[in-house]
């Protein structure tokens, strides 16, 4: 049935994409930000409704009280493509740290570099770290929401990868407030895209990290709040087997 439902979910997904990535070519020749912004916002809508309805997963959103208004930085588990939609509509003003690859898909790609999103080109090393805090400077300046992953690569569910000197280096620029956040999503949308599973999706929101000093105390500082939340609200902090339908 997991596979059923991914290619249902798969061919939804496409022409949902097709048509409103067509329907964007307007938003993209007028050079609007602002309507990118919110067209970006009504496909990651759409995308999710798809998702929840063709797959029969339920999600739920816990903690968004903790989320301070005006700029912040959300550090996000990562576990599935799902993690790069929930978060358009979770906050008003968006821009994910997005891998430079996803900038050339063919109508989406453009439309994520007119919508804010920052796109880090991973084999430009410290290049990449210092264009990665100048733009990350102007999307704060702006009220914008910044969204990081810190172990900067998909897991799965309860594994547990480095944290990366990304965030480390923009929690210490920024000021702003870093909010953990866990979740589970790689339970019912894993890295084949074939495979979607019902159930209780979770994603839950941890009120924001004491300012720390030095590198190992930030580290620890997130890890332990991720700790937290997971035993709290029962997510995996182990890794999961889920070959077995």
């Amino acid at each position: 049935m997991s596979i059923f439902r991914g290619l249902l979910f798969n061919l939804y997904f496409l022409i949902l994409t097709l048509i409103m990535g067509l329907g964007a070519l307007p938003i993209r020749l007028l050079g609007r930000k602002d309507l990118a912004l919110s067209y970006a916002k009504l496909w990651s809508r759409a995308v999710l409704f798809g998702f929840s309805r063709l797959c029969s997963v339920r999600i739920e959103i816990s903690g968004q009280d903790n989320i301070p208004a005006g700029p912040s930085l959300i550090a996000s588990q990562h576990q599935s493509f799902f993690d790069g939609f929930v978060w358009m509509n979770l906050v008003p003003l968006p821009t994910y740290i997005i891998k430079h690859e996803l900038t050339k898909i063919p109508l989406v790609g453009p439309m994520l570099i007119l919508a804010g999103m920052i796109p880090v080109r991973r084999s430009d090393g410290s290049k990449a770290l210092r264009t990665m805090m100048k733009d990350s400077a102007d999307a704060h300046a702006a009220n914008r929401q910044i969204v990081i992953f810190p172990e900067g690569t998909r897991t799965v569910p309860g594994e547990r990868h480095p944290i990366q000197p990304g965030i480390i280096a923009l929690a210490r620029q920024a000021n702003v407030p870093v909010v953990p956040v866990a979740t589970n999503s790689g339970l019912f949308w894993d890295r084949s895209p074939w495979h979607k599973r019902p159930g209780v999706l979770k994603v839950v929101i941890g009120k924001p990290l004491p300012a720390t000093q030095g590198r190992g105390a930030f580290t620890a500082a997130l890890e332990e709040a991720w700790d937290e939340l997971c035993a709290t609200h029962a997510l995996p902090r182990d890794p999961v087997d889920n070959s077995v339908e």
